[in-house]
């Protein structure tokens, strides 16, 4: 990557403990987002949820290593703690339950296409609200407009499944 290309995705200046656990909390969602979408792409019948599911593995793989360069950068863990009152000051950390996971991995045919739409509007819907969080209460600019993306491209993509549901 050449250095000009290098600076545009680096989150630098100023951050606080809300843009630290909003990048923190997101690469939890998306590692959980890439096992559901990695299941998709075998499972799925249809060729526009197949097509999905791979462009949502190469975007959130994308942003999964740059908020991970960004907390390294920031000296600060690229892990997050999974304890639910680590992060009662952030709106909670949503996430689907392993049980829902071992579901859809079970789930054939149709029954896998509705069961992983299902989950995933869901799960694109979680991660719209931590956008939100971070657009509101954090400071630091990259962090910021990455939640702005982020919350338009899950709408987006809830407004695409949604109507794959119905079709």
């Amino acid at each position: 990557m050449s250095t000009d290309a290098k600076a545009v995705v680096q989150a630098e200046g100023k951050f606080n403990s809300t843009d630290v656990m909003y990048l923190q909390m997101m690469v939890a969602h998306h590692e959980q987002g890439l096992e559901m979408v990695r299941l998709a792409e075998k499972a799925a019948q249809r060729d526009e949820i197949k097509t999905l599911a791979q462009a949502v593995d190469a975007t959130q793989s994308d942003e999964v290593a740059m908020m991970k360069e960004w907390l390294t950068e920031w000296k600060k863990p690229t892990t997050v703690d999974h304890a639910p009152s680590a992060h009662a000051d952030h709106g909670g950390l949503p996430a689907t339950g392993d049980e829902e996971i071992a579901a859809l991995k079970k789930a054939k045919g149709a029954a896998f296409e509705t069961a992983f739409l299902n989950l995933f509007v869901a799960h694109q819907h979680n991660a719209v609200e931590m956008a939100q969080l971070e657009r509101k209460d954090g400071v630091n600019t990259e962090a910021k407009a990455f939640a702005e993306r982020v919350k338009e491209s899950r709408t987006d993509q809830i407004k695409q499944m949604l109507t794959l549901m119905n079709s």
